[in-house]
């Protein structure tokens, strides 16, 4: 099995970034014109599909955490891990049909919106900046490092291992390099 990217991996992930640019470069020319304010940002002005928001419900959700934490902690927890995923998609659905037509006919759209409107302008100030800093200093460095941990296993020549993400446990690797008694003798109780 090769795990390595290939031309067409870049290729394709080439075209995809540009056929993204371009989209929003026309998006941006087609709204140059009309007014900016945020229900135009956050609900496109009311003019999205049932499957653009719930793709984009998806697509805010995804990250590295999922496709690398949550695999591998489902390699060695089972199909639990799934349950995190399930409760969030129930909750998703109890804020559509209950909260989201409050929060509409209110004109709140955000957070730090609803913090203003139900106490004050500071609450809200210090909700933005408080989530700005646990977002960059904790999910992101966490979200950036797994994902360069699986591109790095990807972009290695075929044989080499990287021990940072290698199937072979720690115990084992240092039992071949420093010849630790109990690896000699369960590899000689393997041979017989």
């Amino acid at each position: 099995m090769n795990n390595r990217l290939t031309a067409a991996d870049y290729l394709i992930f080439v075209l995809y970034l540009a056929l993204v640019g371009m989209y929003g470069y026309w998006v941006y020319h087609k709204r140059k014109s009309k007014e900016h304010d945020s229900k135009g940002f956050f609900l496109a002005e009311g003019s999205l599909t049932w499957w653009a928001i719930g793709a984009s419900l998806i697509a805010s959700n995804i990250s590295a955490e999922q496709f690398i934490g949550m695999s591998g902690n489902g390699f060695f927890v089972g199909i639990a891990v799934s349950a995190y995923e399930w409760i969030a998609a129930l909750s998703l659905i109890i804020i559509a049909i209950w909260f989201i037509p409050i929060y509409l006919k209110n004109k709140i759209y955000t957070m730090p919106q609803f913090l203003k409107t139900r106490y004050n302008e500071t609450v809200a100030m210090i909700m933005a900046v408080l989530w700005l800093f646990i977002y960059i200093f904790v999910n992101l460095t966490s979200i950036l490092y797994l994902g360069a941990v699986a591109i790095s296993g990807l972009r290695q020549p075929a044989g080499v291992v990287d021990p940072r993400v290698s199937d072979w446990p720690a115990h084992k690797r240092r039992g071949r390099a420093d010849g630790c008694r109990g690896c000699r003798l369960r590899a000689r109780q393997r041979q017989r």
